[in-house]
């Protein structure tokens, strides 16, 4: 099956489990499990071939900006499937799954392109992994965040109580979004490392704004564990930090390679 097929597939596919998912958020009406784990994992399964093929077209690596996306976007369904099989996650993917729709039609619709050197440095597939992992553990960990404020709006409020219903409970919206924020850290730690150990040019001038917003991230994603442990920050407090530190390593790698690959061209 070619690319743009398995794209428009999953696209499909993602929409109509985002539906369904609003549709039980709204009404409170819950699809049989059956069918909701049907579509998610015909939705990853076409969305892995259609980003696998958006990676190597003629069989060339292109690291892109929206092939990159699309493959965040496939790996952080991944991870909330993987997640959601301890606790009823389900409900992120009203979010997500649009999310990953988006990023698969930016791709197959907007030309971008980068192609790495044909002699990358040693460790350069691994520190591009981790950074992979570290960036879509911790947009999963941003949308958490989002569903943590529209919950506590809700309580607050005493308003909205199909939001109340459809979620899980407030401590296990938190302890999850934690969990997230802790291992999206360890994860760009590893990033970060390997970078500074691997990479020659890690701050030379094309990329060093690139790793001083990276390293800004870490900063503030660890001050946030820091206060977490020590001073027991949580509710508007935690969202707050987690959503800055998420924007800062939005800036970091998108924003840059959005001048530079397409509006610049480079």
């Amino acid at each position: 099956m070619s690319v743009p097929i398995l794209g428009l597939l999953a696209v499909i596919l993602y929409l109509l489990g985002a539906a369904q998912q609003f549709a039980e958020l709204v009404r409170g009406q819950a699809p049989p499990p059956w069918r909701r784990a049907l579509l998610t994992w015909l939705a990853l399964l076409a969305h892995g071939g259609a980003a696998a093929g958006l990676l190597f077209p003629g069989g060339q690596l292109d690291l892109g900006v929206f092939q990159i996306a699309t493959l965040m976007a496939w790996t952080m369904v991944a991870v909330m499937v993987v997640l959601g099989l301890r606790r009823p996650l389900h409900t992120l993917f009203v979010v997500l799954f649009p999310l990953a729709a988006l990023s698969l039609t930016a791709a197959l619709s907007v030309e971008s392109r980068y192609v790495p050197p044909s002699d990358p440095a040693p460790g350069f597939a691994l520190h591009v992994i981790l950074a992979l992992l570290a960036y879509s553990v911790l947009t999963v960990a941003a949308a958490q965040s989002l569903f943590l404020a529209w919950q506590e709006r809700a309580l607050r409020r005493r308003q909205a109580r199909w939001v109340l219903k459809a979620l899980p409970p407030l401590q296990t919206m938190e302890t999850v979004l934690f969990e997230c924020v802790a291992l999206g850290l360890l994860l760009l730690t590893l990033t970060l490392g390997t970078g500074m150990l691997f990479l020659e040019e890690l701050f030379a001038q094309q990329v060093v704004h690139h790793t001083v917003l990276s390293i800004a991230s870490w900063v503030v994603f660890a001050i946030l564990l820091l206060g977490r442990h020590r001073l027991g920050w949580r509710g508007r407090t935690a969202i707050r930090w987690t959503l800055s530190g998420f924007f800062l390593l939005v800036l970091a790698y998108f924003g840059s390679k959005v001048v530079l690959e397409v509006i610049l061209g480079a």
